[in-house]
Parts: C-alpha cells; sequence; structure tokens
C-alpha cells in the first residue's frame, strides 16, 4: 500500500482548469481601462469593471485548492516557487478588490487609479506564471507537450 502523500487529482484538475482564468480577466479590465481613459467612453469603464468581478469570482477558487495544497495538506510537497506563487497571486487579487472599490465610482474618478491597480494586478499574476513556468522548465517537468 502506499502511504506517501500525494496532491488530490480532483484539486490539480480543478486548479489547472481555472488558475489561468483570471489572468484574461485582469489583462482584459487593464485593456478596457486604458480605452476608457483614452476615449472617456462610460462602457468601456463598466466593462472593466464587470471584468474585474469576473476575474475576482474566477481567482477566489483556485487559491482556496493552492492554499490548501500549499499551506495544509501538502506543505511538505510544496516548494519554494509555489509559496511565493501563492503570495503574489494573493497579492493580485487584493489589489483587484482594491481595484473594483476604485471602478465603483462615478465616471472619470476611476481613471488613473483603475488603470494602475489594474496593470498591477496583471503584472502580479504575470510575475507568478512566469515563476511556476520557470520552476517547472527547471524542474523538467513539461507543462504542456
Amino acid at each position: 500500500m502506499n502511504t506517501a502523500p500525494h496532491r488530490s487529482v480532483l484539486a490539480n484538475t480543478v486548479y489547472g482548469l481555472l488558475n489561468p482564468l483570471p489572468f484574461g480577466f485582469f489583462a482584459a479590465a487593464l485593456i478596457f481601462d486604458i480605452l476608457y481613459a483614452r476615449t472617456a467612453v462610460v462602457m468601456w469603464n463598466k466593462g472593466a469593471a464587470w471584468l474585474i468581478v469576473f476575474g475576482l469570482l474566477l481567482a477566489v477558487i483556485p487559491r482556496f485548492v493552492n492554499l490548501a495544497q500549499v499551506w495544509i495538506t501538502s506543505r511538505h510537497l510544496a516548494r519554494r516557487a509555489d509559496r511565493l506563487d501563492f503570495w503574489l497571486n494573493l497579492l493580485a487579487i487584493v489589489a483587484a478588490i482594491f481595484n473594483a472599490f476604485v471602478h465603483s465610482r462615478d465616471a472619470y474618478a476611476v481613471v488613473p487609479v483603475g488603470a494602475w491597480l489594474s496593470a498591477c494586478t496583471v503584472v502580479l499574476l504575470a510575475i507568478a506564471h512566469v515563476v511556476m513556468a520557470v520552476h517547472h522548465s527547471a524542474a523538467g517537468e513539461h507543462v504542456h507537450e
């Protein structure tokens, strides 16, 4: 009987499926914020606000899976890159929460803070994805074949 600790297949599947989605929503929100700052068309601001909300909703589930795997159930299997990925994603979520509050303001009061918070969120998530990609590449693990 194999009693070696391992990570749940279901948790890994949910994490792998949902983890990349918030990055797309937050990157689109950044683009919408830039368009709103350049054109002052309110539609871009409203669209960015909704993209941030959907990005946050989708970011929470993988973070809970990651929290359980990195800090609770598989903490002895977690590597330094896993912990750094967790903290960078958590900081990005905090920035996105502040960004959601900024986007609740009226009209042009969102500019420039909304664009800066969107940029911070996207940069933090991009760094987290790069850290994990470099870690998997250095470890000889191929994510895509």
